[in-house]
């Protein structure tokens, strides 16, 4: 008797990948444009989004909804993509019957929408609001506790069925945002190539490499790109921390992980006074810790010129360095052992270095991200500190 494939118990193993929106427009005044590919979608979009996204958005969608005859409510994810927020969201979809959803804003409330869309199988337009993240692209999102501190991640069915990347709104983001996409952005080669650096997989392979290229790109195009907001060089370096970003992930799939960077964001996440940061900004920071781990603990010569290569990179754009640079000069060590602690979560991305890590030599990698190479001697002096203040 021949068995059913499709048994779960005698199908082989099956790998789902989630690798690019349905449809990606991108221009200036893009959105403006979309009003045809929007509404195709469904009949009652609910529209999710901050303050500012709605401010920059609302008045050119809702003349396409209306032109289109679509009825439209709007609902505020605010104040983060939390548990309680997401219940809201799901109500606001509800009674409004929605049929599909409009996400616009920057990387909380895209990932919000994006689990809305999700849980009530409704198709997703995303519009990024900024360039900070990768969010409008990708089949993920992260949820956090109502005060900001990250929770967990959720894979989703599928990336956003259209993506509309119009250049006019980006533009209009602070340019801070934009340096923190490059930083969340470059990130995808320093995690890769450590954990899926000698995977034999094809499209992983292809994921590492083009996470090498995307660092390229950024390295020789970022300054350039700051100095003449709107140009083409700019909108090169747009693309690639918003699409090209995303294509990493969606090829890369599950098999192509964060690691130490994402880690140290997430500890970070639960720090009050890091809260004024932004994603990409304690990613970024995250590089150097995990370059400062390899440093110390296996004695990498290699991260240490590379860590050395950003810190130049970070000072020519704006990016942090150091914990102060980050708002944090007046955390106790107790609360940056938290921190710490959070990252070292037995599920924490940071066990995907080739080595282990306990908080203590996380703590003094982060406090001695610009520092010469004398870590044994820091992280003496920090695991003293530690001894004396923290495990009393």
């Amino acid at each position: 008797m021949i068995k059913s494939a499709s048994n779960p118990q005698t199908a082989p193993n099956l790998l789902s990948l989630s690798i690019a929106p349905g449809r990606v427009v991108r221009g200036a005044g893009a959105l403006a444009q979309s009003g045809e590919a929007i509404a195709r979608f469904g009949h009652r979009p609910l529209i999710v989004g901050g303050d500012r996204s709605f401010e920059a958005t609302l008045p050119i969608l809702q003349p396409l909804l209306k032109q289109h005859q679509r009825e439209f409510a709007a609902a505020n994810y605010a104040p983060d993509c939390s548990e309680a927020s997401l219940a809201n969201l799901r109500q606001a979809a509800a009674n409004h019957q929605a049929d599909f959803i409009i996400a616009a804003g920057g990387g909380k409330a895209l990932d919000a929408a994006k689990l809305i869309a999700h849980q009530s199988d409704v198709p997703i337009v995303t519009i990024p609001t900024s360039a900070a993240t990768c969010a409008a692209w990708t089949a993920l999102s992260n949820v956090y506790s109502d005060e900001g501190g990250f929770l967990y991640d959720v894979s989703l069915a599928r990336c956003p069925d259209l993506l509309i990347l119009d250049y006019e709104l980006i533009l209009s983001a602070t340019p801070r945002t934009l340096v923190a996409g490059i930083g969340d952005a470059i990130a995808k080669w320093y995690e890769a190539s450590v954990s899926s650096g000698h995977s034999q997989e094809t499209m992983v392979i292809a994921a590492v490499q083009q996470a090498r290229v995307l660092r390229d790109i950024l390295f020789q195009k970022s300054s350039l790109a700051l100095q003449e907001p709107g140009g083409e060089t700019w909108r090169e370096v747009v693309d690639a921390t918003v699409l090209l970003a995303g294509v990493i992930g969606g090829i890369g799939g599950a098999r192509c992980r964060t690691v130490a960077a994402h880690a140290v964001h997430n500890g970070l996440t639960h720090l009050q006074a890091c809260h004024k940061t932004l994603h990409g900004e304690k990613v970024a920071f995250g590089i150097l810790v995990q370059l400062r781990l390899e440093e110390g603990i296996l004695g990498n010569q290699l991260a240490a010129s590379t860590r050395q290569q950003l810190l130049k990179f970070y000072e020519e754009i704006g990016l942090p360095k150091t914990l102060e640079d980050l708002g944090l000069a007046d955390v106790t060590l107790r609360e940056l052992w938290r921190a710490a602690e959070i990252a070292c979560h037995p599920n924490s991305d940071i066990h995907r270095l080739p080595f282990e890590v306990v908080p203590e030599q996380l703590m003094a990698a982060m406090v001695s991200t610009t520092s010469p190479v004398e870590t044994a001697k820091q992280n003496a002096a920090v695991n003293s500190e530690i001894e004396s203040e923290v495990m009393t």
